[in-house]
């Protein structure tokens, strides 16, 4: 199998999706109309509320939603084989990604920009608004140890990569600083983008120094220091460090990929792996449970991802200007990141698989599998460091793209240049998101608990911002320390794809407000349904497996009852809009729509 072949195939299924199934379901299903203003028109303040041109509300949605998860998910989920992961990233962001993000936009836009959460409240009742508040909660700080995690591996002891993912942090306050006090644009890109690369290139030099030294960081100093780094992201203004990084990193988003797919195209590598991996289907040394239904769980971003409603009920439906940009921001943003995802899963399973299963396994784990590896030692010497065990996915997705990019002759020498500058990428990446999801904490925070005391809600009284961002960063920090890549991850997916399952409810039930047929309602409900039996499957094998398992690697009274509690708030939810959907189901229009039949 050539990697050409998948890329074109996912390609072109996911183009005629858009032009067929994108439309139907947002002219017909949805019933979107053009003579109502939206909330951007409606409520245009000139700050949040702003009328946006659709590509430049596409390029902002598509950053905030594609964030490390496409890169790393389709990674670690690469131990069953190529097909599975590949069918769950088409299969899963047509009929369930797409339609889950264009749904919740249209939601929130109908109710005025307002938070899922909220949106809830109004339509199901208090007792599910608390719970979707809480269940956001829940999951951000989840997220937020799920991602940070994936950094780990990739710079433990690696100066080099360290030194290039630290000095975006001034980069990006120099870009605040000049954007911020003369307005220039032009000038700060510009700067930005020539010092960020300037960081790689001068990375080498460092090493044997006295900053390679301090630089080289254990895993348990990184994950101290992550938390503190967020703690003042979070808490410092949004222009200085959090607005600047994002700008930066889509230039690098786009670039990257783009080069990806011309590389792939340039060398067509072929794919290792075999379809399945019959020996890991059941579970292996990376994805501790069965390939069913962990392969939905893995995959989360890529192929539907719950962590998209809080963009998708935050900043974009306040800058859609037409109704009918839901189709091109909400649904096609989620189906460019598909492509993401599949590309990625190429960048690994190019690579042999002993060499993947030695990189994304513990030493001893790898023992026992009883491969040999392969390329790895002449790509280890390539890139200057030893690449076993360096578990978390990132890694494997720098020496895969690494490997494809050294494959044209002009750059075969690059090896290493492009191996760092892939982690400085994933990790700028992961930043960004920690930067964005430790903020959003904070406020989630402020709200619950400024329900007792009053001034926690306000955003902008700086003991509570102070205490909500420490709050945060240490509740996800804990979880960060607590476990390995595998249960840590595992917890990020079923919240994750909870928050996901929350969203579909939410689509079931404007659907059936808003559609002229009842059957209309299973393009969410069909989604819903498999998602949310996928979820409380891998929930309670991983508490019954391994949270509450002292034999399992990743014993955690906590995670387990983390993941009970997830759960239960889900319950909670779907028994109360099953309520409301039966009166809904009940509605006179339908009566009579069926009488005229």
């Amino acid at each position: 199998m050539n990697a050409i072949t998948l890329v074109i195939g996912a390609i072109c299924i996911l183009v005629i999706a858009y032009r067929f199934y994108g439309i139907f379901f947002t002219k017909k299903v949805l019933k979107i109309n053009e003579d109502i203003p939206t909330p951007a028109n409606e409520k245009n303040d000139g700050q949040d509320y702003v009328p946006t041109n659709r590509w430049v509300a596409f390029g902002h949605h598509f950053a905030a939603i594609a964030a490390a998860g496409p890169l790393v998910g389709p990674i670690l989920a690469a131990q069953f084989g190529y097909l599975p992961g590949y069918l769950w990233l088409l299969i899963g962001a047509v009929i369930g990604g797409a339609v889950h993000d264009a749904v919740v936009l249209f939601a929130s836009m109908t109710k005025g920009g307002k938070s899922l959460s909220e949106v809830m409240r109004e339509e199901l009742g208090p007792v599910a608004g608390f719970c979707t508040g809480l269940a956001m909660l829940f999951i951000i700080t989840i997220t937020m140890a799920g991602l940070s995690m994936v950094i780990l591996g990739a710079l433990a002891e690696n100066p080099w990569g360290t030194f290039a993912v630290a000095a975006t942090i001034p980069i990006a306050m120099l870009m605040g600083l000049i954007n911020k006090f003369t307005g220039n644009l032009k000038i700060s890109t510009i700067l930005g983008v020539i010092l960020l690369v300037g960081a790689v290139f001068y990375g080498p030099s460092i090493q044997g120094t006295w900053l390679g030294d301090v630089l080289t960081l254990d895993r348990e100093t990184l994950s101290i220091l992550l938390p503190i780094y967020a703690f003042f992201a979070a808490a410092l203004p949004v222009w200085f460090l959090l607005a600047p990084r994002d700008y930066l990193s889509s230039f690098m988003k786009i670039g990257v990929f783009i080069a990806l797919i011309i590389g792939v195209f340039i060398i067509n590598p072929t794919i290792q792996f075999p379809a399945f991996i019959p020996e890991f289907l059941g579970g292996g040394p990376i994805v501790a449970g069965p390939v069913w239904p962990f392969v939905s769980i893995t995959i989360a971003c890529g192929a539907i991802s719950g962590f998209h409603a809080f963009v998708g009920s935050g900043t974009t439906p306040k800058m859609l200007n037409r109704w009918d940009d839901i189709r091109v921001v909400g649904f096609g943003a989620m189906l460019v990141e598909c492509v993401v995802g599949v590309m990625a899963l190429i960048a690994a399973t190019v690579l042999h698989p002993a060499d993947y299963f030695a990189i994304n396994s513990s030493p001893e784990a790898f023992a026992k599998l009883g491969m040999t590896v392969v390329d790895l030692p002449v790509l280890s010497e390539a890139i200057g460091m030893d690449l076993e065990g360096r578990t978390g996915g990132a890694v494997t997705l720098a020496v895969g793209m690494a490997s494809i990019f050294s494959g044209v002759e002009w750059f075969s020498h690059l090896t290493a240049y492009f191996y760092q500058f892939v982690i400085m990428f994933e990790a700028v990446f992961i930043l960004t998101a920690i930067d964005a999801g430790t903020r959003t904490a904070r406020y989630l925070i402020q709200d619950f608990l400024g329900n007792v005391y009053k001034p926690l809600k306000k955003t902008d009284w700086l003991p509570g911002a102070i205490g909500a961002s420490a709050l945060a960063c240490i509740m996800w920090g804990y979880l960060l320390n607590s476990g390995d890549i595998a249960s840590v991850w595992a917890l990020f997916g079923v919240s994750n794809q909870l928050m996901a399952s929350i969203g579909l409810v939410c689509g079931v039930t404007f659907v059936l407000k808003v559609a002229d047929k009842r059957i209309y309602a299973l393009t969410c409900f069909i989604p819903l349904v498999y998602l949310y039996i996928t979820v409380n499957v891998a929930g309670f094998w991983m508490v019954k497996n391994v949270y509450w398992n002292d034999m399992a690697g990743g014993y955690n009274i906590l995670n387990g009852i983390l993941s009970i509690i997830m759960l239960t708030l889900g319950l909670i939810i779907v028994i109360t809009s099953v309520i409301k959907w039966r009166e809904l189901w009940a509605h006179p229009r339908f009566t009579k729509q069926a009488t005229a039949n």
